[in-house]
C-alpha cells in the first residue's frame, strides 16, 4: 500500500510538525510528510522542514485582508498541486472557512492542548490552572467547521501538579502531543478510523471517554 501524502500547516515553531516528520522516517510508517505550508514567512518550523528535505510554501494571509475564502482557496490550490491526501494542522493560527473544511472530510487532523471538549480555544494551560483542574492533556481530532469540536481520535492525560505553572504544565502536555499526533496520523493513514454518529471508532472500538484516561505525570 502506498504511503499517504501529508501536508502540515504551521504558523510558528512547528514542534508537532517536527514530531510528525521524525515519526514518518520510521520504516513501515504509512504516511509521508511531503509539504509544510505556513501563513508566516518567519515561522521557525519552515527551516526544520527544509533541513529535512521537505517542500515548503508560504501564503501570507495578510495579503488577503479579511477575505478568508480567498486565502483558503490559495491553500487548496497548493495542496492540490502536491496531491495531498491528509492535512495536519500543527499550531496553524488561522480559522478555516466551512467551504475549505468541507473539502477534507475526515482527512484533516488538528492537535489541541487540552482534553476536549474542555478548554476549547486559546490559553488552555492558564485556564486549566485557574479552573483548578486535576487532570489536563492533549487531543487529536478531526477538523470540522466548528472550532475544536470535531470527532476525537486520540487523547492523552497528564496530572496537574500542585506547584505547576503554565510553563511546566505546557511542557508535560507538549511531550504527550508529540506522542499522540504521530499515532493519530498512523491510524488515519492505515484506514483504521471510522466515524459513527460524530464519534471515532478505532479498529471498531470507540475512543475512550476522557474520564477513563489514566493521567501520566
Amino acid at each position: 500500500m502506498s504511503r499517504k501524502r501529508v501536508a502540515v500547516l504551521i504558523s510558528g515553531r512547528g514542534s508537532n510538525m517536527a514530531a510528525l516528520i521524525e515519526a514518518a522516517k520510521a520504516k513501515g510508517y504509512p504516511a509521508e510528510i511531503v509539504l509544510v505550508l505556513s501563513n508566516k514567512a518567519d515561522a521557525g518550523g519552515l527551516a526544520i522542514a527544509r533541513a529535512a528535505g521537505i517542500a515548503t510554501h508560504v501564503i501570507d494571509h495578510i495579503a488577503f485582508g479579511k477575505d478568508r475564502a480567498a486565502f483558503d482557496a490559495a491553500m487548496q490550490t497548493v495542496l492540490a498541486q502536491h496531491r495531498i491526501d491528509i492535512v495536519c494542522l500543527a499550531g496553524f493560527m488561522r480559522l478555516l472557512t466551512p467551504g475549505f473544511v468541507a473539502r477534507w472530510p475526515q482527512r484533516m487532523l488538528n492537535i489541541h492542548p487540552s482534553l476536549l471538549p474542555a478548554f476549547k480555544g486559546l490559553d488552555t494551560h492558564k485556564r486549566a490552572l485557574e479552573a483548578g483542574a486535576k487532570v489536563h492533556g492533549a487531543t487529536v481530532h478531526f477538523v470540522t467547521a466548528e472550532l475544536d469540536a470535531g470527532p476525537i481520535v486520540v487523547q492523552a492525560a497528564v496530572a496537574v501538579q500542585k506547584d505547576d505553572d503554565e510553563e511546566a504544565l505546557a511542557a508535560r502536555v507538549l511531550h504527550q502531543e508529540h506522542r499522540i499526533y504521530p499515532l493519530a496520523l498512523k491510524l488515519l493513514a492505515e484506514g483504521r478510523i471510522r466515524v459513527e454518529n460524530g464519534h471515532c471508532l478505532v479498529d471498531g472500538v470507540p475512543v475512550p471517554d476522557t474520564a477513563s484516561l489514566h493521567p501520566l505525570t
